[in-house]
């Protein structure tokens, strides 16, 4: 389908491009957004019409985004959810519940701003994307903390706790690993020395019966001499 993009769109063009695309994306989604209207005769002559004012209004919007964008530089909002040891989240964190959170310092965006392809489910910092304008963009931290107190610890360390538990954990398994092959080898040692006493001692008593046996021989023989 054959469509006028009323504003840029990421990957597919700038304001008042003709561009072709599939027709589900442009019913399900460029056209009822108000990104785009077909490319009608009617539709290019009424853009053309309304280009200038059109052009004028995206500058304005812009401009304002970017005056937003930069109130927003460093902005982090923590979320609080229930995770186990290894920071797994029992469910999950979602585009709406980063819109709610961003919202919620005074900075007004919907889910469909924020630019998450699939829902978070752990703890820790997460960059994410909230779009302000199709031009404009800011980068906010998700900090996703099972309290506030170690909300405000990930911040300062830069990284997840977790991570501090999930190392220990590691290391401990690594050192168990060692320990257990070194009794292993222990008891491999000491099975060997026990195999060797045996077979020396069975050595030096079959020699001592063949002594006692030749012996025997030679008295005989002196007997029957």
């Amino acid at each position: 389908m054959d469509i006028i993009l009323l504003e840029r769109v990421e990957n597919l063009g700038q304001m008042g491009d003709l561009v072709k695309v599939k027709p589900g994306y442009a019913r399900n989604f460029l056209l009822p957004t108000g990104k785009a209207l077909r490319a009608t005769k009617a539709n290019m002559e009424r853009f053309e019409s309304e280009r200038v004012q059109r052009e004028a209004d995206n500058l304005t919007r812009k401009s304002e985004a970017e005056g937003i964008a930069k109130k927003m530089e460093n902005l982090s909002v923590s979320l609080i959810r229930a995770a186990s040891e290894m920071g797994q989240l029992y469910g999950s964190v979602t585009s709406r519940d980063i819109a709610e959170g961003v919202t919620a310092q005074g900075y007004t965006v919907s889910k469909n701003q924020v630019d998450l392809n699939t829902a978070i489910k752990t703890l820790g910092l997460m960059p994410v994307n909230v779009i302000l304008h199709p031009e404009v963009s800011v980068e906010v931290t998700v900090n996703i903390a099972r309290s506030k107190d170690e909300a405000e610890e990930q911040i300062k360390l830069g990284r997840a706790i977790v991570n501090d538990v999930a190392e220990r954990e590691r290391l401990e398994a690594a050192e168990a690993a060692k320990a257990a092959e070194k009794r292993m080898a222990e008891f491999d040692a000491e099975d060997e020395q026990d195999t060797t006493g045996r077979d020396d001692s069975a050595s030096n008593d079959a020699g001592a019966n063949a002594d006692a046996d030749s012996t025997d021989d030679v008295a005989d023989e002196n007997a029957d001499a």
